[in-house]
């Protein structure tokens, strides 16, 4: 998965897939930048999903890179076993760990690209200053645990003061939503600065996933380079 803070990538949920067939679900969105995998403990979120063996054996058969998001409590402890897994990128939330900067550190130690998520309501500024330990920022626009929620324009004032500072830093972190993503909402999106998108009802539930995909990455990509263009004729 790219981490480029220029390329809009669409990351599918399989939240939203057939679990009784999900390598065939994958092979379905072979043309996806990488799958978002939702791994859900009945703690930290109210909901149940996969565990640590699905993801490793899912991560044998994908077409494509996994991008582990961890609803779960005791971060510190299972995190860096997802990154033992192979996957690409694995992100925790900040929420659920006692000692963030070393988890991040942790997880790219042990060769996976390093997300921190927030909830809706949790601030990003206190969080600024760890950018450069970080692959991926996720914002979620959406409170965690259910998928085919409305997304949250609330965070979107979020999402631009997240662009700013990475833009700021010079860091090359990505900056990806999650949680009500249509045709519609990943332009809001783009336009304030996110640049990777998860998306689960709006590939999975159409009647070409792969289609779909393609939709929203022009969608995304065109307003995300908007973005940049009229950023720059403000500085003008």
């Amino acid at each position: 998965m790219s981490t480029s803070p220029l390329t809009c990538c669409i990351n599918p949920s399989i939240l939203s897939a057939d679990f009784v067939n999900l390598e065939q679900e994958l092979a379905r969105i072979s043309n996806a930048d990488a799958v978002h995998v939702d791994v859900m403990d009945n703690h930290f979120v109210p909901n149940l999903t996969l565990g640590l063996p699905v993801v490793e054996r899912l991560q044998k058969v994908s077409p494509v890179p996994l991008d582990a998001h961890l609803m779960i409590a005791e971060a510190d402890r299972w995190a860096p076993l997802y990154a033992d897994a192979g996957l690409d990128s694995v992100t925790f939330h900040v929420e659920a760990a006692m000692a963030p900067i070393k988890l991040a550190r942790e997880l790219r130690a042990r060769g996976s690209k390093a997300g921190m998520a927030l909830r809706p309501a949790t601030p990003v500024e206190p969080y600024l200053d760890m950018l450069p330990e970080l692959d991926m920022l996720l914002l979620m626009t959406v409170e965690p645990g259910f998928g085919g929620q409305a997304f949250l324009g609330v965070v979107l004032p979020k999402i631009r003061r997240a662009r700013e500072a990475v833009e700021g830093s010079g860091v090359n972190v990505a900056i990806q939503v999650d949680g009500g993503i249509t045709e519609e909402t990943i332009v809001r999106a783009a336009e304030a600065g996110a640049n990777v998108f998860v998306a689960g009802s709006a590939v999975y539930g159409k009647p070409s996933p792969a289609e779909a995909i393609e939709s929203l990455r022009t969608n995304g990509q065109l307003a995300f380079a908007q973005r940049t263009i009229d950023d720059e004729l403000q500085k003008a």
